[in-house]
């Protein structure tokens, strides 16, 4: 078979590299293709459909793939299927799914595709438009039409942002305002004969041009399959919502779909919704679905585009693959040509493949040529392996080896999988359910030691002494908490930021001591790590200073182990006891806690220093330097921010005895802590959205696959202290304290426990 790629970019370039892999492959063209993409180089444009159908004819070439939309726009498919040559790529009707954003939101609604919102509007309809957007009430997406190179959409933030957007679409021509929908996006590309499809592997795309998803959309910057979609329906089911209605739709208009229908999809809590319709292989996605699929390609297309795939149709597909792209200086608003390339050649082929999507070769006065840029996305560097870990740590060593001036690309590619691939908090290494248990087993022992002097031990936030002897109190008890910072001292050993885990353990400790209404006499601390660094540890130790000093609370001494082969290199650990004293009138709780009693939530700061074993695996494949919208800060920045000391903001509604109790909200969150201060028939109610989560929190919510209490026993979610206040002291309580407080839930007879709703 005589077969012609159409089209000169990174997808070409993985097409032809697979077409050509084929048995039945006897000469391979491209029109116009690049100066490293295989086969023989036509002269002729993407769109130039007399040339290409001339081509075709005194070549004798009898299958052609066309690769971009706007060749499909121009009727290429519709020239050659009128030469009786056989095409893999819909006609311009069927096109007309992407190249008419319109269009394709009208059939949605009218073959009852899940999908958001929208509305469509004619050129210059500025106030019918920002008319619409208000009463719809809700941010929106704005999208040209029209094709746009896969940067037609707009994200805005805000009104002004909104107007603003609107406003520029409406002086181009006809746009499309639909409702934002939120959740993680995912590419659903199917390869079609006009009556079925077969789906390839669920690919994701990183179309901003910043780490974290920020900045401005590009033509995508990375993308990686299969991505894992927990929640999402499969392949079969997918095709069924998304793709065999259109299907249908054409065929039964005679005009039949043939090629490549890709379904970009966002997975919301109310399931997959239809974002818009690509009528080809994506790109980036086609260079890592492509090297992926083990079947005959070229014979499959060809099936595809002679209506001849079969029922039950299947492709094998094994491993996985990640594509990094490097894209020039200036892009996407003005990409530099130019630029020398190097280390191409450099790049080990048995790992990675570097397609090109943005490159000429220039002849030097000799026999020597070079590599230079000339588009805005230059390469697209995809790394293969048996897994995703594998394929992105070969991508990633191969873009170490390739380098031109002003090249920008993203270190974060694949930073979405992480999270996706977390369901428990076991799976993140920590098992809340075993630590229970080793409580439970190991209370028996040691409740064998306690006296009457012992008022609450094991399974409570501190231990609780009564210590008559202090003269200084009516009868005063010592209460005494010991605890570490856990998973997060990781990360302050990766930023070499130390004060900040010598500041969260004290801070714990005081609060934990708190809840039962004692204030802090003295802290004594525990450093553990591979080697010493004096500078390390007193960073560590500066930070323990600053937070008892600040809280009253002497710092008597301390222990320092060096500890090789126990600890990585580099790694330490650290943990502390403090105690405390209150008077036993003051002990809390107060009174048992009530049936009808109120919950009011402090808010956290952060995850002060539990789940981090999740946030670092959700995170891992994302740079702490990069600063994610909404954060407003970097990452690093927002997960080592120290946990809060609320002594000086409940001081006074302690004093003045208006809590019944407290509840620290540590390893275990909400539905883990609470329970520690209710008495048997009583159950706690928190209403989720009574309080503002924090912007981190809720990136994590949308980054992983944990349900609702999974996530709120592993998170604080923002409230970092649960106030329990009998009902008439309510208003009492909130205004005594001097910082924002919400009413997040009450108290009711039950099984002791806690719901979430």
């Amino acid at each position: 078979m005589r077969v012609l790629v159409v089209g000169s970019g990174g997808r070409e370039h993985a097409l032809a590299v697979s077409l050509q892999r084929s048995p039945g492959c006897g000469a391979l063209f491209t029109a116009p293709g690049n100066d490293a993409m295989p086969g023989v180089r036509l002269d002729a444009a993407a769109t130039d459909v007399a040339g290409i159908v001339s081509a075709c004819r005194s070549l004798d070439i009898g299958f052609v793939v066309i690769g971009p939309e706007s060749a499909l726009e121009a009727g290429l498919a519709d020239a050659l299927i009128a030469e009786g040559i056989a095409v893999f790529g819909p006609t311009r009707e069927g096109a007309r799914l992407e190249w008419s954003k319109a269009y394709t939101r009208s059939l949605a609604s009218r073959l009852g595709i899940p999908s958001p919102r929208a509305a469509t509007f004619a050129p210059g309809t500025l106030e019918a438009a920002l008319d619409w957007t208000a009463a719809l009430g809700v941010p929106v997406v704005v999208k040209v039409s029209g094709l746009a190179s896969g940067k037609g959409v707009v994200v805005p933030e805000g009104d002004n942002e909104t107007r603003s957007a609107i406003g520029a679409v409406a002086a181009s021509g006809e746009f499309v305002i639909e409702e934002r929908l939120y959740g993680a996006e995912y590419s659903l590309i199917a390869l079609c004969d006009g009556s079925t499809a077969v789906a390839l592997p669920l690919a994701q795309d990183h179309k901003r041009l910043g780490e974290g998803d920020s900045g401005p959309n590009t033509g995508g910057m990375g993308a990686y399959a299969p991505a894992p979609a927990p929640g999402m329906p499969d392949a079969d089911e997918l095709l069924a919502t998304f793709v065999q209605p259109v299907l249908d739709h054409l065929m039964s208009l005679g005009t039949p779909y043939r090629g490549a229908l890709f379904a970009g999809l966002m997975l919301t809590a109310d399931g997959p919704r239809l974002l818009e319709y690509n009528c080809r292989l994506g790109d980036p996605e086609a260079q890592v679905l492509l090297p992926l699929v083990q079947d005959d390609l070229l014979l499959t297309l060809h099936r595809c585009a002679t209506g001849s795939l079969g029922d039950g149709a299947s492709l094998t597909t094994s491993g996985a693959a990640l594509g990094v792209v490097l894209a020039a200086q200036g892009y996407p608003a003005s990409p530099r040509r130019g630029d020398e390339i190097s280390g191409v050649e450099s790049v080990d082929a048995s790992r990675s493949t570097v397609f090109h999507a943005g490159t000429r070769t220039v002849r030097g006065d000799g026999s020597a040529s070079s590599l230079v840029t000339d588009q805005g996305r230059v390469l697209t560097v995809v790394g293969t392996g048996a897994n995703l870990a594998e394929a992105r740590a070969n991508a990633y060593a191969s873009v170490g080896q390739i380098s031109f001036e002003g090249m920008q690309w993203r270190r974060d590619i694949g930073w979405r999988s992480r999270g996706a691939l977390l369901t428990t908090y076991a799976s993140a290494g920590v098992d809340i359910d075993e630590g229970t248990r080793a409580v439970d087993r190991m209370r028996s022992a040691v409740e064998a030691t306690h006296g009457p002097a012992v008022l609450s031990g094991v399974g409570a936030f501190g231990g609780a002494l009564d210590v008559s002897s202090l003269k200084a109190f009516d009868h005063p008890v010592l209460v005494a908490s010991t605890d570490g910072v856990g998973t997060k001292v990781e990360l302050a050993a990766r930023t070499g930021r130390y004060r900040g885990v010598g500041i969260d353990i004290v801070h714990h400790c005081i609060n934990d001591v708190l809840v039962q209404g004692a204030r802090p006499l003295f802290f004594l601390d525990y450093v553990a790590s591979s080697s010493l660094d004096s500078g390390m540890v007193a960073e560590i130790v500066e930070g323990m200073a600053s937070a008892c000093g600040a809280a009253g609370c002497a710092l008597l001494g301390g222990e320092t182990a060096e500890m090789p082969g126990v600890y990585a290199p580099g790694a330490f650990d650290i943990a502390g006891t403090l105690v405390g004293v209150v008077d036993r009138s003051r002990l809390l709780p107060m009174s048992p806690p009530q049936p009808g009693d109120v919950l009011i939530g402090l808010a956290s700061n952060g995850p002060h220093t539990n789940g981090y074993s999740l946030l670092r695996r959700a995170l891992e494949w994302i740079p702490l330097d990069v600063v994610v919208p909404p954060l407003g800060i970097s990452l690093g920045d927002a997960l080592l921010v120290p946990h809060r000391n609320y002594l000086p903001v409940l001081e006074g509604v302690l004093e003045l005895g208006l809590v019944r109790a407290l509840v620290h909200v540590t390893g275990g969150g909400l539905p883990e802590n609470t329970p520690r201060v209710l008495p048997e028939g009583v159950r706690a109610v928190y209403d989720l959205g009574s309080w503002p989560v924090p912007p981190l929190f809720q990136l994590i919510e949308e980054l992983v696959s944990l349900d609702r209490v999974e996530l709120y026993r592993t998170l604080n979610m923002g409230i970092g202290m649960v106030l329990v206040v009998e009902p008439h002291l309510v208003e009492a309580v909130r205004q005594a304290i001097s910082e924002p407080t919400w009413v997040i839930g009450h108290l009711e007879h039950g099984e002791r426990g806690v719901d979430l709703r």
